[in-house]
């Protein structure tokens, strides 16, 4: 099981493109416990699975939204959010503002795979 952070969305959702070690913590940490929530999601590709994990970090509570392979049960992160951020109070595919990020982002993950830009991590970090 990895964690696939790809560039695009690290630089949109992480300040500065920048992952914090306690962020990158809280975020290993959530996805390996497995408790997580199913959500529906648009134009998601086949043998995928939408995700929404909650977190507590340094920075306060999070949500967390993974894109994962069914068959690798690998996970692509696609949101890191405060729980009060207009997307993460309500991350649901019926949120005008979720669904259209949720699209965008799963084309910037699609073209930055093809591309090689992206970090592998797991619960031994970087990789």
């Amino acid at each position: 099981m990895k964690i696939v952070i790809v560039d695009s969305i690290r630089k949109k959702e992480f300040k500065h493109g920048y992952i914090a070690s306690e962020d990158l913590d809280t975020i290993i940490s959530s996805f390996t416990k497995g408790i997580f929530t199913p959500i529906k999601g648009a134009s998601l590709p086949k043998e995928s699975q939408l995700i929404k994990l909650y977190a507590t970090s340094v920075g306060g509570a999070k949500r967390i939204v993974f894109l994962v392979d069914m068959k690798t049960k690998d996970g692509y992160i696609l949101f890191y959010r405060g729980k009060n951020d207009a997307i993460g109070k309500n991350i649901s595919i019926k949120n005008p503002a979720f669904k259209k990020k949720l699209i965008r982002y799963l084309e910037l993950l699609d073209s930055d795979m093809e591309k090689g830009s992206y970090t592998i991590y797991s619960d031994q970090r970087k990789s």
